[in-house]
């Protein structure tokens, strides 16, 4: 097979290391395709052979040589990639979300259709081992007839600061943090409960980081970027980017081609998404989810609970138990204090039992081996998976339709029926 990447920032890393490693015999990689060429190089030096390069408007030039399209560019060019490619009848791997916006989605569902190629939507939580035991348990029918879902998720001030400095902080470009990151959550509530999300409400706000926040607690006069600021190495929320010498060559070396800063300030102008959300789903099944995200914690983790007719499931997963003070400035710190604050507890309580503590059988890698699972699912196929974790385009559509709606009942203060004729936001479910 002849691989094909779109988007050569930091997404890309994890596929291109596969097929140059563990994966090689799955296919070699043969086109790749950014707008930033020095980006690009870091990349081609590593993968060698003269592997081409080229910019996005060459894009057909690309599909010529390629069988797959590997999809890891910003989230509002998704879309724009996917149905090219489909339309040329090739293969797709995207990263999540399959777009933002719910305008998008009857034209990829429409190329998805009707193109011989295939489309996966890469939701790597899905194979990570906890994550794929709540599944088990759900499906033999563990708690009964599923009734309620609460699912809370906190980003600490290392992972959640982070979408605020970078282009994520632009609703246009990222869709929001119900879009971009809850799209993750949402796929794994749909995929669990094996059902449709009908009906969203939601409020949310942007309560800690901005710059108005910061006029409210005294921190005015910072400076817009982390390269060269006073409080460089002593500020949690400066980002030292050159600290990592991967992050220095894809972003440091390469914003004189396109004026993208990596370590924008997470206190300053431009942020326009929010940072609490509060989301209430109801299914086709008649399952009700509360659902909530803040990003800006002193740990990382969450916490999901299932309520069934004959009990409840609970899962609490920590992955950094806290935030060191200097995370930002050492890239290894997080790394090693995740290693060290990490935890995970299934627990099974049936009516009239004593609590079962559920065993999760984790495997090595990211996501408790749950990457190297998808991996091996993506590039030499998911060979009778009984929990079906491979995600297509309808697993996408409904991830990102669910945040959609959510942040247009948040903007209206109205709830959203995603199969309403009115806002015909469902038309690709």
């Amino acid at each position: 097979m002849k691989y094909a990447f779109v988007g050569l920032g930091h997404r890309a890393q994890m596929y291109v290391d596969a097929l140059l490693g563990e994966w090689r015999d799955a296919g070699a990689i043969v086109a790749l395709c950014d707008p930033n060429r020095t980006r690009m190089a870091y990349y081609a030096e590593r993968i060698g052979a003269g592997v081409p390069c080229f910019a996005p408007a060459e894009f057909g030039k690309v599909l010529e040589l390629a069988d797959a399209v590997i999809v890891t560019s910003v989230d509002a060019t998704h879309a724009r990639y996917v149905c090219a490619a489909l339309d040329a009848g090739r293969d797709v791997i995207v990263e999540k979300p399959l777009t933002v916006d719910a305008e998008s989605c009857p034209a990829i569902a429409e190329s998805a259709e009707r193109s011989p190629g295939r489309l996966i939507v890469t939701f790597n939580y899905r194979y990570s081992p906890r994550n794929s035991a709540v599944r088990r348990l759900l499906m033999e029918g563990s708690i009964g007839e599923i009734t309620s879902v609460h699912f809370e998720w906190t980003l600490d001030t290392i992972h959640g600061a982070d979408y605020f400095r970078r282009w994520h902080r632009d609703r246009a470009r990222s869709g929001g943090l119900l879009v971009h990151k809850s799209s993750h959550h949402f796929d794994l509530v749909n995929w669990w409960l094996g059902t449709a999300p009908e009906l969203v409400f939601a409020q949310t706000d942007l309560r800690f980081y901005g710059a108005g926040n910061a006029r409210e607690r005294g921190l005015e006069a910072r400076p817009a970027r982390g390269q060269g600021a006073p409080g460089l190495g002593a500020d949690p929320f400066i980002l030292d980017v050159s600290a990592d010498p991967r992050l220095k060559r894809l972003y440091l070396d390469a914003e004189h081609e396109d004026g993208y800063i990596r370590d924008q300030d997470v206190f300053g102008d431009g942020v326009t998404i929010d940072d609490n959300m509060s989301v209430l789903v109801r299914y086709a099944n008649r399952t009700i989810l509360t659902y909530s995200l803040h990003a800006h914690a002193p740990v990382e983790g969450y916490r999901v609970a299932f309520n069934g007719t004959a009990g409840r499931l609970e899962l609490d997963v920590v992955e950094r138990e806290w935030t060191p003070p200097h995370a930002a400035v050492d890239p290894s710190a997080a790394s090693k204090q995740n290693a060290t604050g990490w935890s995970e507890r299934l627990t099974l309580r049936r009516h009239w039992r004593m609590p079962e503590e559920v065993p999760i059988e984790s495997g090595a890698g990211g996501h408790g081996g749950g990457d190297r699972l998808l991996l091996d699912d993506v590039f030499r196929g998911p060979a009778g998976d009984p929990l079906a974790r491979q995600a297509g385009y309808r697993d996408g559509i409904r991830s990102v339709l669910t945040g959609v709606a959510a942040t247009m009942s948040a903007a209206s203060g109205a709830a959203v029926r995603l199969v309403d004729e009115g806002t015909r936001i469902g038309d690709a479910l």
